[in-house]
Parts: C-alpha cells; structure tokens; sequence
C-alpha cells in the first residue's frame, strides 16, 4: 500500500481511476463520486482542448472548478486518442498533426503543446505525449513509436514548469518484452515521479498483459507510483496489484453498466435476464452502495427494460463502488500482509468473463470509436 501526495491530496493506493474524459463521469454528480469513495478521477486533455477549450477552463478556474470536483484529477494526453483517429492525422517526429472529430479542424500536438495544455487545466497529475502503435503493428512500427515516445518523453519533461503537477512517463514496446525492458529502463533513467505503462488492454490475451506486466514492473522504481492505463476488469486490477501496480483507470465499469452489466462477487451479471424479475435482494449482498442500501434487483431490472435513466444511473454507481471496494479491500490485505490469500480467494469466487467474448467486446468497443470519414483525411 502507498501513499500518493497530490496537490489535491493524497491518494491512497493501489487506486482506481473513474474516468471523465468530458470532465464528467457519465451520469454521476461529484457527490456521487465521493460518496463511494472515488479519491482521484480521469480526465482527457484532447477532449477538453477540442471542447471547451482551455481558456473556457481556466476562466473559471482551472478544471477543478469548472467540473466542481476538489480531489484529484489526472489528465491524460490524449495520445491515444489523437493516434486512433487513424485517416484523421499525420504524424513526425516533431509531433502529430490531425482532425477534430467534431468540426474537421486542423490541429498541431507536439510534446510541449500536450504539456501546455495539461499545465491551463491544472490537473494534478499530468501524462507525456506518446506514440502509441496499434495492437496489429509491425516490429519496424513498434521500434520507430517506442523511439519516438522516449524523444517525446525528455521533451515533455523539460517544458514542464509546473512545481504542483506531476509529470508521469509512459511505457512502451507492444508485446515485444525486450522493447518494454528497454523502454522502462530509458524512461526510468529520467527524474519522473510516476511512469505508466501503456498499450496494453487493446485487443490481447490476458496472458500477454501479464507477461508485459512480470517484464516490466520489476523496472519501475517501487518508491514512485506505477500505473497500468486502460484497465479495469477486476480479475486484471487484483492480477496487477500482485505485480506491484499502484494506478488503474477503465471506463469497462461505467460503460457495461449502461448496457445493464453489473460486478458481483461472484462475476459479472446482467441485469435485463429474466431470473432479476423477482428478485428483491441488493444487486450484490455485499454491497453497500445507494443502489444496494435503496433498491432490489428487480426494481433496477424493471427500469432496463422500461429503457428508464434512472437505470444507468443505478447501475454506474453500483459497479463503481464495486470497484472502489475491491481496491479498499486490495489495500487493508497488503497492510494485514495477506494478499495472497485475497488474491486466491477472490480468483476462486470470480467468474471471468469468456475470453473470446471478452476479445470480441474489446474489438467492438474500439471499433465503435473509430474515426473512418475518408473526405476528411490528411494527406501524406
């Protein structure tokens, strides 16, 4: 268990991130957030930049203020967001040039541009701009994105200026564990507070995320925090606590809630199934949450099938105080020095989603993000 010291507070770990890349988590208040015991949430830079702006943002006072959240925020680059636009950019090795999603503007990101934005939000953790090469890329793509990144990396490092924003590195290589060796051990030769490790959660077998994960973590300074970006199946969240990980951030728990999956411990369950029709226990016995203390199951039910708001609502706050109870759970057996007795007991009582269903929603996720208006492209 750490302790991580935020201009906003600290934040105890190992953590769950809820993401609001608009600046909102979809459906839920900051009291809500609070109120399960959120300590720090995500936001994305390349959203804000395109909408409202960062003037927008810091005319009313820095995003802490413009969303009314006073824990801590981590604003992440956008990279991956800018380099999934596929048609929409082109990119150097000075930065990347691409396509508001929105309107079709043209925009120019460079590693000081990433970190200038970050620094008008004011976020309390900020992330470096880096290439990040899809899951199907070649060695030859992996060497020349893992190069650039460590380029990108020291020149984010020194543009940053702001003394109360951590500024954390991302690891890189795909699943080429000699690159990923190689990357956290360039990356951790410079002064940065915290690293991540990215690309992962894209597509691949579990066993290859692990694999990534015993290569590199053993690289990463134990005294400063490690976050594993994009995760947050909680058999994967318990795996990587295992293996030293300290941050998490995934927007699985809010968006299956949306489409009436809810987290037990017991696995995953959907709500619409006609076996929560009379059910008048919590969603999970469990669970203490709004939700749990104040509905039945069949209540919640009712309300996906009659389509209601409420139901997404309900059920967000349901899987996001599962999570936050699974990490508060994760940090009192590190403290008791029993967790791997949690460890086994919780992979005993879970039921892991199919790995091929599991692939498939992933490939159906990322597609559904997908820029693919050709009459906008960039030309090369």
């Amino acid at each position: 268990m750490g302790n991580l010291r935020t201009a906003h507070g600290p934040v105890q770990t190992p953590v769950f991130m809820p993401v609001g890349s608009q600046a909102s988590v979809k459906s839920l208040t900051p009291d809500d957030l609070k109120d399960i015991g959120s300590q720090i949430v995500l936001s994305n830079s390349y959203h804000l930049y395109l909408r409202p702006g960062v003037e927008t943002i810091r005319a009313c006072g820095g995003l802490h203020s413009f969303m009314g959240w006073d824990r801590a925020i981590l604003t992440d680059s956008g990279g991956f967001q800018v380099f999934s636009l596929a048609q929409l950019r082109r990119i150097d090795d000075d930065g990347v040039t691409f396509r508001s999603h929105i309107d079709g503007s043209t925009h120019r990101l460079t590693p000081e541009k990433c970190v200038e934005i970050q620094e008008g939000l004011g976020s309390d953790i900020a992330m470096v701009l880096d290439d990040v090469a899809p899951a199907s890329a070649d060695e030859r793509r992996v060497r020349e994105a893992l190069d650039r990144t460590h380029r990108w990396a020291e020149r984010c490092l020194e543009s940053s200026t702001r003394t109360d924003q951590l500024l954390f590195a991302i690891v890189q290589g795909g699943d080429n564990l000699a690159m990923r060796r190689q990357s956290a051990q360039t990356l951790t030769a410079m002064p940065f507070p915290g690293y991540a490790i990215g690309g992962l959660s894209v597509g691949e077998p579990k066993s290859v995320m692990y694999s990534v994960l015993d290569a590199t973590v053993p690289l990463l300074p134990r005294e400063r925090p490690r976050y594993l970006m994009g995760v947050g199946a909680p058999e994967d969240l318990v795996e990587a606590v295992h293996r030293g990980i300290d941050m998490f951030d995934c927007v699985l728990p809010t968006r299956v809630a949306r489409n009436g999956a809810v987290f037990t411990r017991g696995g995953r369950r959907n709500i619409r199934h006609a076996a929560f029709r009379d059910d008048l226990g919590p969603l999970d016995a469990g669970c203490d949450c709004y939700t749990c203390r104040t509905f039945s199951a069949a209540y919640v039910h009712h309300l996906f099938k009659c389509e209601e708001l409420l139901a997404y609502r309900l059920a967000t706050i349901h899987n996001l105080a599962f999570m936050q109870l699974l990490m508060l759970d994760m940090r009192k057996a590190i403290l008791e020095d029993r967790y791997s007795e949690f460890r086994a007991a919780f992979l005993d009582s879970y039921r892991v989603t199919d790995e091929s269903v599991r692939l498939a929603e992933k490939r159906r996720f990322h597609r559904s993000r997908a820029v693919t208006h050709s009459d906008t492209t960039l030309e090369h």
